[in-house]
């Protein structure tokens, strides 16, 4: 470990070498099937030769002009997030918690505009918006907030998937947004009942609320729809995305529509590497793949497989609570902390996740290949038995 690097990470004693498709080589020259997708970033997986040919053509081009000019790159990527999601206009940042930071600013900016008193928005417990100040106060999880008190005012938290706790809040005179997760990932891969986003679209409309959505970690194809809302058939007003959309080329996008989209003028925001010619260069290959490749509907497939594969391994064990899942983005649940199974996972050559102390979290990339996807189940059912 650097003694020059801060010590944020509980980082693994591992260092990858290169990566091809779905898997990776350490130094030692050991193969890993990589069933975590940087946290579900590498949504091709790696060195995918699509995205690789752009990022190499653009490299030879131009790099960075800054927003304080036109950028075509940016403009394109734009119109089709637009046409993927129904949202209407996109502010680019680098990273996910940036898009909810944005989010968060647009929530404000739209109470001052009503007026109220101290613009609220409502979030849940056990999410996860980021780490700056604001998205750190918004996520429900005290364990990352100790230490940075006092927190950023302006949020009032109510329990994920409970809607009449969301509905009392109509009572809150200066609450003006929601922002929720479509499906929790760092709170255990939690998935919400089926008309659970519907019933928060009506009330933000009834309370005139925007409706915000953090798809970061599930968007961009992950659960079998370009994105998680579109399985409840509604249109959010704002919505936040990073993570797969260059398949780690850092950059983040906050998309809005109807009055959320013209809230911003020039100097309420902004970002000096946001959506820069090279990371816009590697996103729309990203998605220009997904849907060539008709990944989407891939994702269902497979995800309905790793998931019955694990079910029927794992179904008699007492020690297994439930089995989550929406397409790629898989959960599985002990009755015990288990994170001994990130290094049991390890040394069979599986780069598997945990978290909330008990959830085993499977973010696989799209690309993954059937023969994978069995090896996968295998080596996980293989450790899960052995740890239980």
């Amino acid at each position: 470990m650097s003694d020059y690097v801060m010590n944020t990470y509980a980082r693994l004693p591992i260092a990858f070498t290169h990566g091809e498709g779905s898997w990776l080589w350490d130094e030692e020259g050991k193969k890993y099937l990589d069933a975590l997708g940087g946290i579900a970033v590498c949504i091709l997986g790696h060195a995918h030769p699509t995205v690789t040919t752009a990022i190499t053509q653009q490299a030879g081009r131009l790099l960075h002009t800054s927003n304080l000019f036109r950028i075509p790159m940016q403009e394109q990527l734009a119109e089709r997030l637009c046409r993927l999601s129904g949202m209407e206009r996109v502010f680019f940042g680098n990273s996910g918690a940036e898009a909810a930071e944005a989010a968060i600013k647009l929530a404000r900016f739209y109470g001052s505009q009503r007026p109220v008193t101290m613009p609220t928005v409502v979030v849940m417990e056990h999410s996860f918006h980021g780490r700056t100040l604001a998205t750190l106060s918004a996520t429900g999880n005290h364990k990352v907030q100790s230490g940075f008190a006092p927190l950023v005012q302006g949020f009032v938290r109510v329990p994920y998937n409970d809607i009449d706790a969301l509905q009392r809040m109509g009572e809150h005179p200066d609450v003006v947004a929601v922002l929720v997760e479509p499906i929790q990932g760092e709170g255990g891969v939690n998935i919400p009942d089926q008309n659970y986003l519907r019933q928060i679209r009506a009330l933000c409309d009834k309370h005139q609320w925007l409706m915000m959505l953090d798809e970061i970690q599930c968007g961009l194809g992950r659960t079998g729809r370009w994105f998680a809302y579109q399985h409840a058939e509604i249109l959010p007003d704002v919505v936040c995305l990073a993570k797969g959309l260059a398949n780690g080329v850092p950059i983040g996008a906050c998309l809005a529509r109807g009055h959320a989209a013209t809230l911003f003028g020039p100097g309420n925001h902004g970002s000096t590497f946001g959506g820069n010619p090279l990371a816009c260069a590697a996103a729309t290959a990203v998605l220009e793949t997904i849907e060539t490749e008709h990944l989407i509907e891939r994702a269902t497939v497979l995800g309905d497989h790793i998931v019955r594969g694990l079910r029927t391994a794992l179904a008699d064990l007492p020690g297994v609570r439930a089995i989550r899942h929406k397409g790629l983005m898989i959960g599985i649940e002990l009755d015990r902390p288990c994170r001994e199974l990130v290094q049991r996972a390890l040394a069979k050559g599986v780069i598997i996740n945990v978290t909330q102390d008990t959830v085993v979290r499977l973010l696989p990339p799209l690309i993954l290949t059937d023969e994978e996807a069995d090896h996968l189940v295998r080596v996980v059912a293989e450790v899960v038995r052995s740890f239980l």
